[in-house]
């Protein structure tokens, strides 16, 4: 009688599990028309897709928020583009078409989207759109695909030996290492871009003229266009490409109106000790989130108008002998993955391989030095040095001397930078120390006008830095 007790008293708990889990767990089908499916985003937005060229991968979450479960009966991409392909992944399976897709009640699946279009056969980016279909139940839903299409120019390891000309009509996509020969020209119209696959570069023995103006600047970057997350562009991330380097016998390179971000080592410019020669001449451009050095020359004559350096792991400029003229620059360093340990500027004389030593003359004049890192190297002293800083800000306390000549001292030129929400702007606040503090007298003709169109001599003062003053709203 006591072990029938049991047996009945085992049945029980039994009876209760199993009515415990079906009140959880709905184990049935819904076959409502009404219980629809739900979506974390109406639209799957790319950004600039380069043609014949595999995309980043888009997520969406497909949720199901009734107690049933639910089955989706069919999941694809509509087609109604010949020209762009939509590539899915639905909840870790590849393909292209699902059918018979079963989702929990109250649970959700992930699905994975990647794009591939073809050829565009235009210059300018052209928009696809497609859907990503659902039919549950008998009901059709939809999500929007989108995607920009760029073609192309491609350019593969190649060497430039005779003249040729960049124009803006498409982008440049450059794989391995470009190399421009010696007696060669490349020229750059206003409006290029030039994209860099991962680790290419280009090497110059000849020479670059980049004809960039205020409407129609150049761009030097990498061929990630799309985002890291969220809103965050790729433009934060260096190390994205190579780099530029010139080596001799390069010389009478000019870049204006030229934009570089994104690289591993940034610009270098070397030559044979030839300070008569310009060999590197820079005006009104932006070399920019390098993961070395933002601009390194060694035993050259090179000169920088209105330029802003900026933003590199080592420092933003690293100079070796020579003769180096910067004149209206801003150097400045808030890089993002690591404070940076190395000064703003190094500036040393150059040991030629014979033993010789090339001493370096230097002027920095209305230019800022502002970062998250000393000035110049040596502590700041530069009595062993053919250097002078002529109207210059800077962050550091100090005095004028010899080398140091009317300089602004412990000021702040209240950058419109804001590190911490991925802003990088280095024009001037409305705060700033930099304002009307330049010499109208070293300033340059080629940088009466930055990089926006603003005129330097407009107020009869002059500020210091690549950019002038403009009003900036309060908040």
């Amino acid at each position: 009688m006591t072990h029938c007790k049991y047996n009945l008293w085992i049945v029980a708990v039994a009876l209760m599990l199993v009515t415990m889990f079906s009140s959880c767990i709905e184990d049935g089908f819904t076959t409502s028309s009404s219980d629809v499916l739900a979506f974390s985003k109406d639209t799957v937005a790319f950004d600039t897709v380069i043609t014949l060229q595999g995309t980043a991968t888009k997520q969406m979450v497909v949720y199901n928020h009734s107690k049933k479960q639910i089955n989706i009966s069919s999941i694809k991409v509509a087609g109604l583009s010949n020209k762009g392909h939509f590539h899915l992944n639905v909840d870790g399976v590849r393909g292209d078409e699902f059918q018979n897709v079963e989702i929990r009640g109250n649970d959700s699946i992930f699905i994975f989207i990647e794009a591939y279009l073809d050829e565009m056969e235009r210059n300018e980016p052209t928009l696809l759109e497609d859907r990503l279909e659902f039919v549950t139940n008998g009901v059709s839903q939809s999500v929007l695909l989108s995607a920009w299409g760029q073609d192309v120019v491609r350019i593969t390891g190649d060497t430039i030996s005779r003249n040729t000309r960049f124009t803006a009509d498409k982008p440049y996509l450059i794989y391995d290492t470009m190399f421009v020969a010696p007696r060669a020209t490349l020229t750059i119209d206003a409006g290029a871009t030039l994209l860099f696959h991962d680790k290419a570069a280009m090497r110059c023995a000849g020479k670059m003229l980049a004809n960039g103006t205020v409407e129609a600047p150049i761009t030097i970057r990498g061929d990630r266009l799309d985002r890291v997350v969220g809103s965050i562009s790729f433009d934060v991330m260096s190390g994205q490409w190579g780099g530029i380097i010139f080596t001799p016998p390069t010389m009478g390179n000019v870049l204006k109106h030229v934009i570089m971000k994104g690289s591993s080592i940034g610009m270098h410019c070397s030559s044979y000790g030839d300070t008569v020669q310009c060999a590197l001449k820079l005006v009104n451009c932006v070399l920019t989130n390098s993961a070395s050095t933002c601009l390194a020359t060694a035993a050259c004559y090179v000169q920088a108008i209105g330029t802003e350096f900026s933003d590199a792991a080592e420092e933003v400029g690293y100079f070796a002998g020579g003769k180096v003229t910067m004149s209206q620059c801003t150097f400045a360093n808030n890089y993002l993955f690591v404070v940076p340990s190395l000064p703003l500027v190094n500036i040393y004389d150059v040991e030629f391989s014979d033993g010789s030593i090339g001493k370096i003359r230097a002027d920095f004049n209305n230019c800022i030095l502002y970062g998250l890192c000393p000035e110049l190297n040596n502590k700041g002293k530069l009595d062993d040095f053919n250097v002078y800083m002529r109207y210059c800000l800077f962050k550091s306390d100090g005095d004028d001397d010899n080398h140091f000549i009317n300089c602004i001292w412990d000021a702040d030129p209240h950058f419109l930078t804001v590190r911490d929400d991925y802003v990088f702007d280095y024009r001037l606040g409305n705060e700033s120390d930099a304002r009307g503090k330049g010499n109208p007298a070293l300033c340059p003709n080629e940088a009466r006008y930055d990089r926006y169109g603003n005129d330097r001599l407009a107020t009869g003062t002059i500020d210091l830095g690549a950019y002038v003053w403009t009003y900036v709203p309060e908040e």
